[in-house]
């Protein structure tokens, strides 16, 4: 009994975030309201109050079920070893086509401008992008012992210029700067030929320290 109880609290949860989601990107934050999170999921307004008990609250458990969906999906991404870091950094850029069309972008910026002046929620928007932030400065680190050091660059410096860039790009596409001739998006694609470079030339030199081994023997 028990079980069905919290399994029902689960689902009646979900229900509500995905209800808060549509809202947000149909109407932005200034137009979130519980009534109509409530309307929109077809569950009484109390049932909100019961689950998150204000719209802060609300908002607050909506930011972290978005951001635990991406940081899983980016853990999943970088952790697969049948991907090159190439590989991984178009697929990046994919997601990020993806989750624009979808609106998915649309609803995270929302929240993070919402930070701004709130700081419950500026609070939470840090957390989940410091966890995002750790993420990248481990996958910069990988590279660094693959490829070796950067020159004046520090794989913390490298996990910053790319955070900032990504969600730099969200805010330029969503702002429309694209189609005023900033191909932010095709310059982030771009990078994957310095990756594919740096990948080239370690392959190139393992093969001559494999060849010069077998040589000594």
């Amino acid at each position: 009994m028990r079980c069905t109880v919290a399994k029902q609290k689960v689902e009646t949860n979900t229900t509500l975030l995905e209800a808060a989601k549509k809202v947000l990107r149909r109407d932005g934050f200034a137009g979130l309201s519980t009534r109509g999170v409530a309307a929109v999921a077809n569950v009484p307004l109390s049932q909100i109050h019961y689950h998150f008990g204000s719209k802060e609250g609300l908002v607050l458990a909506l930011f972290e079920y978005l951001n635990n969906q991406l940081l899983d999906r980016q853990h999943e991404m970088f952790s697969n070893p049948d991907l090159k870091l190439s590989e991984q950094w178009e697929l990046a850029c994919t997601y990020l086509d993806d989750d624009l069309a979808s609106g998915y972008v649309r609803v995270l910026q929302e929240l993070w401008a919402a930070g701004y002046s709130n700081p419950e929620i500026a609070k939470v928007v840090r957390e989940g992008l410091l966890a995002w932030q750790k993420l990248l400065t481990k996958v910069a680190r990988e590279a660094e012992a693959r490829f070796g050091p950067y020159p004046h660059f520090g794989p913390e410096d490298l996990a910053a210029l790319v955070g900032a860039t990504f969600i730099g790009s969200e805010a330029y596409a969503l702002l429309g700067v694209e189609t005023e001739g900033v191909p932010i998006r095709v310059a982030l694609r771009k990078v994957n030929l310095l990756i594919r470079t740096m990948e080239a030339t370690s392959q190139s030199e393992q093969s001559k320290s494999r060849s010069t081994a077998k040589a000594k023997r």
